[in-house]
């Protein structure tokens, strides 16, 4: 599907995650608590499912190819480790938090800890489902290249049905996440236009691989396992296309 203007693939998953959000916030309270978490514990095994998909991005040939057999997992490590220390120590995760709070008083009329804390675990969980991942790079890329929205239209179907889920049990943070979207892929987007293909395949590999194993730590926040501090981990997605072109400029 050819898309009418650069933009037009975000455009269209902004608008679902809109629509599904405010399906959700409608419902969400004529649901009772156990329903509302039994939907949140089928979106964590959900979220551990799309994870493994994009951690077997580890496997791709092209990646192999371009740092070594063996050698990705080292890569996908180092991105990790790299990247949520240094997200540590930048606060990355508290400052994120911050800031949802500050939108959260201003778009919502609740208030009190509880209050605050439900929309910045949705805004915080919603937006990083929605942007990490290889359907948000590659489509947005695509989009950006005028290769067609086929990606992204996907991904806006994918997006609605999950912001409506997580409305019902999160409210209007998940809403807010739209807007993440609109930031996150129009930039990417932008940078399709500006720059044509920026990143060769092992490194977009190298950085799906990483962001699923970011997913996953969301799937076990979400199943209440452990609150793994996914925000610091966010680094990690610059970091990864980064050190796979250290690794292979290092064997040539």
């Amino acid at each position: 599907m050819q898309g009418g203007f650069p933009g037009l693939g975000t455009v269209i998953n902004v608008a679902t995650v809109v629509v599904g959000a405010l399906l959700g916030m409608w419902v969400g309270h004529r649901l009772p608590e156990r329903t509302r978490s039994v939907v949140t514990d089928c979106l964590g095994l959900v979220t551990l499912l799309v994870a493994g998909l994009s951690c077997a991005s580890v496997t791709d040939r092209s990646l192999v190819a371009a740092v070594g057999t063996g050698v990705p997992v080292l890569v996908v490590l180092g991105s990790l480790l790299i990247g949520s220390i240094a997200g540590s120590l930048l606060r990355v995760e508290d400052r994120l938090a911050g800031l949802a709070g500050a939108i959260q008083s201003r778009v919502s009329t609740r208030t009190g800890t509880a209050a605050r804390e439900r929309f910045i675990e949705g805004w915080l969980t919603a937006s990083l489902l929605f942007c990490v991942g290889p359907l948000t790079i590659l489509g947005s890329l695509s989009d950006g290249l005028g290769h067609g929205i086929d990606q992204l239209t996907l991904k806006a179907v994918l997006d609605g049905f999950a912001a409506l889920a997580f409305a019902s049990s999160f409210g209007v943070g998940v809403l807010m996440s739209a807007v993440s979207v609109a930031v996150v892929q129009g930039l990417l987007t932008l940078v399709g236009v500006l720059l044509g293909s920026v990143l060769p395949d092992a490194h977009i590999a190298a950085l799906t691989a990483t962001g699923g194993l970011m997913l996953a730590g969301i799937g076990l926040r979400l199943l209440r396992i452990r609150d793994v501090p996914v925000g610091n981990m966010l680094p990690a997605v610059l970091v990864a296309p980064l050190l796979t072109q250290l690794v292979v400029v290092l064997r040539q």
